[in-house]
């Protein structure tokens, strides 16, 4: 691809890094903040610096948060004493827009995955613990991806929560086999949060 300006195409080259985008995307994309007025092409450029620079994580539940705490953590109209655990900040986006569960979220940050050398040590197990422990937590509902490491995850998670006597429920399986919770529309994610079942630990 030619490039009348050596500037936009630096900015094509990358804005193209950003999933989902190719080069003819990522063009118009270019060509479309040049017609923008100034000011917003201004907004745009600090709103992202502040986001990569000023973001922080939760840190009761890890997900991304503006201070110490997230705004689901601080307020006072959740049930504290039910936990969902994501793999992702983008799940907990999902499901808030369901408006079908008022509890708290934990981010776990990944799900257990031996090839990729993801082991339960680099993932948010520990925290989740201590919080069942500390916050008496009762239930704990498991929100992760219908895939097999999310199973070995769910799985691997299930029998420490057992072992401190909270309960484990897992989400209907209304989102298919293999499907990842942010792409689940709304009303089949909230219907899965309303029918959730107790978790069923089949492993041997």
């Amino acid at each position: 691809m030619n490039f009348p300006s050596k500037l936009v195409e630096e900015a094509v080259l990358e804005i193209a890094k950003l999933p989902g985008i190719g080069k003819k995307t990522a063009l118009r994309l270019a060509m479309h903040l040049l017609k923008m007025p100034e000011t917003s092409t201004d907004h745009l450029s600090q709103a992202l610096t502040n986001l990569r620079h000023n973001i922080k994580y939760c840190t009761k539940c890890h997900s991304i948060a503006d201070d110490i705490l997230c705004r689901i953590c601080e307020s006072t109209r959740r049930d504290a004493t039910v936990v969902c655990l994501v793999e992702d900040t983008k799940d907990v986006i999902a499901i808030e827009n369901t408006a079908q569960y008022f509890g708290l979220y934990h981010v776990l940050g990944g799900v257990i995955s031996p090839i990729e050398g993801i082991g339960p040590s680099e993932l948010n197990i520990q925290t989740l613990l201590d919080r069942v422990k500390i916050d008496e937590v009762k239930e704990v509902i498991l929100a992760l991806p219908a895939t097999m490491e999310g199973d070995t995850t769910s799985f691997y998670i299930t029998k420490k929560l057992k072992a401190l006597g909270v309960k484990v429920s897992t989400i209907a399986r209304g989102i298919p086999v293999g499907g990842e919770i942010e792409f689940a529309d709304e009303i089949t994610l909230g219907r899965s949060i309303m029918t959730r079942t107790e978790y069923q630990m089949t492993h041997n």
